[in-house]
C-alpha cells in the first residue's frame, strides 16, 4: 500500500472524537498516520468518496467496485489450530488448519504493513439481545468498508460506551496486504483466518465486503453453540401473534426475499441466534443479493438500493446520470446491496424476539427439477436435512462458479461457515424445536417441469402462498400423500396454489426421465451423509430417502 493523501481529508479534525480509550496498539497497531474512529454514516460517505474508493448514485446509495474478488473466497478460509480448537473443530475443506506460529507470522508482517497508514475503526456488537451480545471491533484500511461494518452490525450511539469499549473480539481487513504462501502456508496470496485463542481474525487480499460478515458469523457459529445457543444462517421473521419462522437455505434460495414479507415483522435476514429467551439477529443489518431485482416482487429490498446509507457492491451504474442497472451482471452475478435493518418498513427495531418459532422452514434450490415445492418433516426427517443442506450454489455467491447451478450439499445449510460438527448443531435443533413444538418444512425454490436449463424456476406467487399457508396453519388439516423416495409428507392441496404445482411429476413431458433424475438425486443424498454416519444415531440416518425407480 503507498500512502497517496497529503493533506487533511473531510473527517480529520474529528477522527478520534469517538475514541475509545482501548487503543489500537493493544493489537499490534503502532506507528499509524491517522485513526479514523467510529465515524457515522454521514462522515464515511466523504471519506469514501474523496479517497476515490465509491460513488454516490441517483437516490443516494454508494456503488464500489470489489475488483477481483466478487464473491467469497471459501477455499482461503483458515482456522489456527491450537489446544482450544483441537477438538472442537469440525477440520475439513471449509475449516482448514493453520498451525498457531504461521498466523503469529501473517499478523506481524499484517502490523508492519499498516505502519504509516490510515485506519478506520468501528466498534460495535454482534448479537442484539442484551444477555448474549458479544463486543467487538472492526479495523478496516477502507472507508467504505468501515461503513460496511456500521451497516452490518449493532452500533454503539453513546460517547461514554464507545470510550470504555472493549473488544472481546477483533477483525482486521486489509485488502491490499498480501498473504506469502511461502511463509504462511496459504493456498493463495488471499486469506481469511480466524485465532479463537487470540480472539482476532483477518481478511488479507479481498476487498468482497461479505468475508468480513462471514468471519463474525463464523465465530459466532462456534462460540454460541458452547453457550447452549443454536447458530443459525437463517432469515427470522415473526407474525402478529408472536408465531416466529425460520428460514434456512445458501445465497440464492430465498433467505431476504421470502422473509421480508410485508405481513410479518423482520427480524433479520441471514444470521440469528436461538437462545432460551428466544430469537435474536447477529446483526444491525442485511447483505441482500440485488441481480435482476424487481419492484413488483422485492419492493422493500428494491427501495433500498436508492437510498443514502446502502452500499451497492459491484452493481453497473452510469457514471453521467447516476443510475444503476440491476439487470446488468457484467461484473458479477452476485451484486450484493448493505443496509441497515430499519431501512426494511416492518422491520423489529429489537432485532429479537422474546417467543419462539413456531415453523422452521428450509430453503432448498433444487437444479434438478424433481423436488415438491413444500414438504412436511419428521423430527428426524429434519435433522437428516439439516445436516445433508441439499441446494444448488447459484453463480457468483463463491469464486469459480459459472453460469449453471451447481448442484451441491452444505451442512446446515451453511457448511462454509459451520465450525462444530453438523450433528452438533442438529441435535441442538432438535432440541429447540421439541422443547417449542416447531414445525419443520422443506421448501424448494428451484425448478419445475425439468431440470435447470429445460424446466422453469418456480414462481415466487406460488412459493409465497404455499409458505404463508404453512406459516397462518393452513396446511394442518388438508390431506397429504407420502413421498415414495424421500419419505416426507407432501400436500395434496393449498389455498391459491395449483394443483398440478404440488406435485412435480405432472409438469415433466417424460415421466420415466422425472423419477430416473429423483433417484439419482437420492443416490447422491446417501452418498453425502456418510460423511455424518460416524456418531450420527441409526434413526437419523434412516430418516433419508431410499433408491426406487418407478
Amino acid at each position: 500500500m503507498t500512502k497517496y493523501l497529503e493533506f487533511p481529508t473531510p473527517a480529520g479534525k474529528h477522527a478520534g472524537e469517538l475514541a475509545s480509550d482501548f487503543k489500537l496498539k493493544n493489537h499490534g497497531l503502532e506507528y499509524l498516520d491517522k485513526v479514523f474512529w467510529n465515524l457515522p454514516t454521514e462522515a464515511l460517505y466523504e471519506e469514501a468518496i474523496f479517497r476515490g474508493e465509491a460513488h454516490m448514485t441517483t437516490g443516494g446509495a454508494l456503488v464500489v467496485n470489489t475488483g477481483k474478488w466478487t464473491a467469497r473466497a471459501a477455499n482461503d478460509k483458515y482456522i489456527v489450530q491450537e489446544p482450544t480448537t483441537t477438538n472442537k473443530i469440525w477440520w475439513g475443506v471449509y475449516n482448514r488448519p493453520m498451525a498457531a506460529d504461521k498466523f503469529d507470522a501473517m499478523t506481524q508482517r499484517l502490523q508492519a504493513f499498516l505502519q504509516g497508514e490510515e485506519l478506520f475503526v468501528q466498534d460495535c456488537y454482534v448479537g442484539a439481545d442484551p444477555d448474549l451480545r458479544m463486543p467487538i471491533r472492526i479495523i478496516t484500511d477502507k472507508a467504505w468498508q468501515s461503513l460496511f461494518a456500521r451497516n452490518m452490525f449493532i452500533n454503539i450511539n453513546n460517547r461514554d460506551e464507545l470510550k470504555n469499549h472493549v473488544p472481546e473480539f477483533t477483525l482486521i481487513a486489509s485488502p491490499s496486504f498480501k498473504v506469502d504462501p511461502r511463509i504462511e502456508g496459504t493456498r493463495t496470496e488471499t486469506c481469511i483466518c480466524i485465532d479463537f485463542s487470540k480472539r482476532m481474525a483477518i481478511v488479507a487480499g479481498s476487498m468482497y465486503g461479505g468475508e468480513i460478515k462471514k468471519s463474525i458469523f463464523t465465530i459466532m457459529n462456534f462460540l454460541m453453540p458452547l453457550q447452549g445457543v443454536m447458530a443459525m444462517h437463517c432469515s427470522a421473521n415473526v407474525g402478529d401473534k408472536g408465531d416466529v419462522a425460520l428460514f434456512f437455505g445458501l445465497s440464492g434460495t430465498g433467505k431476504t426475499t421470502l422473509s421480508a414479507d410485508p405481513h410479518r415483522k423482520l427480524i433479520g435476514d441471514d444470521e440469528h441466534g436461538w437462545s432460551d429467551n428466544g430469537v435474536f439477529n447477529f446483526e444491525g443489518g442485511c447483505y441482500a443479493k440485488v441481480i435482476r431485482l424487481s419492484a413488483d416482487h422485492e419492493p422493500e429490498i428494491y427501495a433500498c438500493t436508492r437510498r443514502f446509507g446502502t452500499i451497492l457492491e459491484n452493481v453497473v451504474w452510469d457514471p453521467a446520470t447516476r443510475r444503476i442497472d440491476l439487470d446488468d451482471d457484467q461484473l458479477t452475478e452476485n451484486t450484493r446491496a448493505s443496509y441497515p435493518l430499519e431501512f426494511i418498513p416492518n422491520a423489529m427495531p429489537e432485532k429479537m424476539s422474546r417467543t419462539h418459532p413456531k415453523n422452521v422452514i428450509f430453503l432448498t434450490c433444487d437444479a434438478t427439477g424433481t423436488m415438491p415445492p413444500i414438504a412436511r418433516l419428521s423430527m428426524d426427517q429434519a435433522m437428516y436435512h439439516f445436516m445433508s443442506g441439499y441446494t444448488s450454489k447459484i453463480a457468483g455467491t463463491e469464486i469459480g462458479l459459472g453460469i449453471e447451478p451447481e448442484i451441491t450439499f452444505s451442512a446446515c445449510f451453511g457448511g462454509p461457515f459451520m465450525v462444530h460438527h453438523p450433528f452438533f448443531y442438529a441435535r441442538l435443533l432438535k432440541e429447540k424445536m421439541e422443547s417449542h413444538g416447531a414445525q419443520c418444512w422443506l421448501v424448494n425454490t428451484g425448478w419445475v417441469g425439468g431440470k435447470f436449463g429445460v424446466g422453469k424456476r418456480i414462481s415466487i406467487r406460488h412459493t409465497r402462498n404455499l409458505l404463508n399457508a404453512a406459516l397462518d396453519g393452513h396446511l394442518n388439516d388438508v390431506e397429504y400423500r407420502k413421498d415414495s423416495v424421500f419419505g416426507f409428507e407432501v400436500p395434496l392441496s393449498c389455498p391459491d396454489v395449483p394443483e398440478d404445482v404440488l406435485d412435480p411429476s405432472t409438469s415433466w413431458g417424460n415421466k420415466d426421465e422425472y423419477w430416473m433424475k429423483y433417484d439419482a438425486l437420492a443416490a447422491r443424498y446417501i452418498e453425502n451423509f456418510k460423511l455424518f454416519s460416524e456418531g450420527c444415531p441409526e434413526e437419523v440416518a434412516k430418516a433419508g430417502p431410499v433408491r426406487f425407480k418407478k
